[in-house]
């Protein structure tokens, strides 16, 4: 007879968070000299030129003052440029560098090297509909 599974989803939730973030930040600071907080900024910034810091703290969930610290590690690296805001006086906008590109373009057969991993420990199926669920409770508002 099999034991039931633990169904303390929070704490369960919690564990995996940890251990995916531990096991991803290793892999990526390995391949492109980034933890996943900074390439989370680096996509955000790709993917919009531009930027500011208070749109990047929306788009990552985080507070300012965590954003003003990750983007004052990610200059410091040379891997985002900072400059006046065009239209606001004391805002910044961020752009991607050379270097910063090139982390990204490092880091990404590590990126698909763990997602591959993670679909085959959940299944083709379980991996989009964990993603799917996963999706869902980051936009909840319970």
């Amino acid at each position: 007879m099999s034991a039931e599974p633990d169904q303390r989803f929070y704490f369960l939730l919690q564990r995996a968070a940890h251990r995916l973030r531990t096991s991803a930040d290793r892999r990526c600071l390995t391949a492109a000299g980034v933890t996943t907080a900074q390439l989370g900024a680096l996509f955000a910034v790709r993917d919009e030129p531009g930027l500011s810091q208070q749109q990047l703290a929306r788009t990552l969930g985080l507070r300012e003052s965590a954003v003003t610290a990750l983007v004052a590690r990610l200059t410091g690296a040379g891997l985002v440029d900072k400059s006046a805001h065009p239209r606001e006086h004391r805002a910044v906008v961020l752009e991607l560098t050379a270097a910063g590109a090139a982390a990204l373009i490092a880091a990404q057969p590590a990126i698909d090297r763990f997602n591959a991993e993670l679909r085959g420990l959940l299944g083709g199926d379980g991996f989009v509909a964990t993603a799917g669920a996963l999706e869902r409770l980051a936009h909840w508002e319970g």
